[in-house]
C-alpha cells in the first residue's frame, strides 16, 4: 500500500514540475527553474521508491498515463490552453497506448 502512496506522490511531483515549465521561461528565471527541477527530482525519488514493490511497467504506465491526463486538465483549466475534441481524443489514445504497451506488451 505504501508503494501506491509513493506512486501518487511521484505523479503529483511530476505534474507540479511540468506545470512550472512555462514559468521558467526557458530556465532563465531562477526560482521557477529551481522549483521545477526540484519537483522533477522529487518525482524520481518517489518513483524509485514505488518501483521497489510495483513492477516498473505498471508504475510507468500509471505515472505517464495519469500524469498526461492531469497536465492536459491543468493546461486547459489554469494555463489557458485550448481544449478541443481532437485534443481530448489524442490524449485518450496516448494514455490508452501507454497503458496497453506497459501492461500487456511484456514477453
Amino acid at each position: 500500500m505504501l508503494a501506491y502512496v509513493f506512486m501518487i506522490a511521484a505523479i503529483a511531483s511530476e505534474v507540479v514540475g511540468t506545470s512550472l515549465l512555462k514559468r521558467t521561461d526557458g530556465f532563465t528565471r531562477l526560482w521557477p527553474s529551481v522549483a521545477c527541477l526540484g519537483a522533477y527530482a522529487l518525482a524520481f525519488v518517489f518513483l524509485s521508491r514505488a518501483v521497489k514493490t510495483i513492477p516498473v511497467g505498471i508504475a510507468y504506465a500509471l505515472w505517464s498515463g495519469l500524469g498526461t491526463t492531469a497536465i492536459v486538465i491543468i493546461g486547459a483549466t489554469f494555463l489557458g490552453e485550448p481544449l478541443s475534441t481532437v485534443k481530448v481524443l489524442g490524449v485518450g489514445l496516448i494514455v490508452a497506448g501507454v497503458v496497453v504497451l506497459n501492461l500487456g506488451g511484456g514477453h
